[in-house]
């Protein structure tokens, strides 16, 4: 029988999911792959902690250099995760003649570039299904499956975290603080949960999609973010009753020239398959030229979730191994001469619809104050809704507005906040709606 050597630096959660998955699953993977996938030596620090999962003597050892420098080592899968002694192993990995497998998408997102030529240029493979989305085969279906698709637009859920919270203000009326704490609680946040409810972990993943969808170059420093931490009951509760939900959502879409990538809290309409993706799931709507509009749905992190995916990367390369090639699909889905720097549109140029409120004093001339700011800045507004009475004689006054450019909307909300009649700042929200154009 023959025999695939990997090496797993990393016996943190997903990487103990990974050895779980060998060691269950053997003869499945075996009679799938038609070799044996050895676990040959996992790395990690702690000896001691005990995961669950039970291996051969002599397998867990703390020294990754040793899995590095192994010539038996056919693959490394690299479980450590940041952007500082990971990146190092991996290189050292890929000068070693190793094929690579990670789900690091921070170290992708900022290095991915540069990491994909180190790996072109030693005829190796770099793999990352496990970075996006977690169980969902997002990569291969961009990489391989839709191959035939000018893909036109992508927009996800792809931060489990922040959904979760947002389905516990929508759901129960929790202040989002209550949400983020009730989230690490149940282990869907870390303790510092700044990437996650910055909105950061999920601009890292669209940067890898929008490369893989439009022949870019991974560009994450141009990409617009705003987290959920400003989300407030009041403001779902209005969206509720509009017939919106709000969603924290990844949106690229190809514009031509450009590209559009932002990553923000979003209203998006009831019957939307996205509205209905709650708790700590994952999904992503992807608009193809030949298959019109399509869905991927399913745990986006989590051990096994993730091990799964990088299981599947593992037979993968496993597979191009036993066939004696590497490099079979482009490691982000074009061939390395035709991917170009395609800009990122920035958002000051964006059209969409968009949710406002303002706390207002309750007086006479308040809206005509409001809207005449906003019509100077050609912004149409399609409906206006007062609420009860707030604090201090303040009022809510909620619009959505017709389809409007963001840098006009930013001037109009800019000249309205500067009022005497408001007391806070206004909040906009941006809305995603494909029955509505004007």
């Amino acid at each position: 029988m023959k025999k695939v050597n990997i090496g797993l630096l990393g016996f943190g959660t997903v990487g103990a999911g990974v050895a779980k998955i060998f060691i269950e699953n053997r003869e499945v993977l075996r009679s799938r792959v038609g070799a044996h996938l050895n676990l040959k030596y996992v790395a990690d620090i702690d000896m001691k902690t005990d995961r669950g999962v039970r291996l051969d003597e002599g397998v867990l050892i703390s020294d990754a250099e040793k899995v590095l420098d192994d010539p038996d080592i056919d693959i490394i899968i690299e479980m450590i995760g940041g952007e500082g002694i990971a990146k190092e192993f991996i290189l050292k990995a890929i000068d070693n003649g190793k094929h690579v497998v990670t789900a690091n998408k921070a170290l992708l997102a900022a290095h991915g570039n540069a990491l994909g030529r180190a790996a072109m240029e030693k005829g190796v493979d770099l793999a990352y299904e496990a970075s996006v989305g977690g169980c969902m085969p997002i990569i291969k279906s961009l990489r391989e499956s839709l191959v035939g698709n000018r893909i036109s637009s992508m927009i996800g859920i792809l931060n489990g975290t922040c959904n979760y919270i947002l389905s516990k203000i929508t759901d129960e009326g929790m202040a989002f603080e209550s949400a983020l704490s009730q989230a690490q609680e149940n282990g869907f946040a870390e303790a510092d949960p700044t990437l996650d409810v910055g909105g950061f972990d999920t601009a890292h993943k669209l940067a890898i999609l929008n490369a893989l969808a439009y022949g870019m170059e991974i560009n994450l420093k141009d990409i617009y973010i705003e987290g959920i931490s400003e989300i407030t009951p009041l403001d779902i509760q209005f969206a509720g009753e509009f017939g919106y939900r709000i969603k924290l959502l990844a949106i690229g879409k190809d514009r031509g020239d450009s590209v559009e990538a932002r990553v923000h809290p979003t209203m998006i309409p009831f019957d939307n398959l996205l509205s209905n993706v709650n708790a700590n799931l994952n999904a992503i709507s992807i608009s193809g030229d030949a298959v019109g509009d399509m869905a991927l749905y399913g745990f986006g992190a989590g051990m096994m979730p993730t091990a799964s995916a990088v299981v599947s990367d593992i037979v993968d390369i496993s597979r191009n191994l036993l066939s004696g090639v590497s490099g079979r699909v482009p490691l982000l889905s074009y061939q390395s001469e035709d991917i170009r720097k395609i800009p990122v549109m920035p958002v000051d140029e964006i059209s969409t619809h968009y949710y406002l409120r303002f706390s207002a004093m309750d007086q006479p001339g308040v809206l005509s104050k409001i809207a005449g700011a906003l019509g100077r800045h050609d912004i149409s507004i399609k409906s206006v809704h007062q609420k009860g009475r707030e604090l201090e004689g303040l009022v809510p006054i909620v619009m959505l507005t017709h389809l409007a450019k963001e840098a006009d909307m930013k001037k109009a909300l800019s000249e309205i906040a500067a009022l005497d009649i408001i007391g806070s700042k206004p909040v906009i929200i941006r809305i995603e709606d494909k029955n509505g154009q004007d």
